[in-house]
């Protein structure tokens, strides 16, 4: 299982400029995306300088094609720097840091699963992107994760908060 610790040692920003360093701040792992006729599975990364969403597969609603549910891609993305994680698949998502508008973690319960709200804004315009993200059954919490990006400088224009659910016994 990877390490969720905060912060992780620099990688190497394969940039224009070969001596900057883009350092991961977090891994928020094992998400997954619920769409009309599949399941897919996201790993995001948080560097100082942007946040990937990273595809790591896909699951559809035939039980006979529910075999791998991310796995492999996630162990395989576990040691990548975050360009190589950037274009691992087509469909990730790369947002600016100051462009990322919220990150809102409501804890899940014993019959609800946890979520992830991450909204950032599209271009110059006022428009924003909103995905909602669950947590698989397989992750660890990540609570104190989200509870210490709350107060980290560097995402201060952020919005972070970990919130309970209104009945969290249920």
């Amino acid at each position: 299982m990877p390490d969720h610790t905060v912060p992780q040692p620099a990688v190497e920003h394969a940039g224009d400029d070969p001596m900057t360093t883009e350092t991961i701040i977090a891994r928020l792992t094992h998400w997954f995306r619920q769409r009309p006729n599949s399941i897919e599975f996201w790993e995001l990364i948080l560097t100082d300088e942007r946040l990937i969403l990273c595809f790591v597969g896909e699951s559809y609603r035939s039980l006979l094609l529910r075999a791998d549910m991310g796995e492999r891609d996630r162990a395989t993305i576990a040691d990548l720097p975050p360009d190589d994680i950037e274009t691992f698949d087509e469909r990730n998502v790369t947002v600016p840091l100051e462009a990322v508008e919220k990150l809102h973690l409501v804890t899940g319960t014993r019959l609800r699963r946890a979520r992830l709200v991450v909204s950032w804004q599209v271009g110059n315009d006022v428009e924003s992107d909103e995905w909602t993200l669950y947590q698989s059954r397989t992750a660890d919490p990540q609570r104190e994760l989200v509870t210490e990006l709350e107060s980290d400088p560097r995402l201060e224009d952020v919005d972070i908060a970990v919130e309970t659910p209104r009945f969290p016994r249920l």
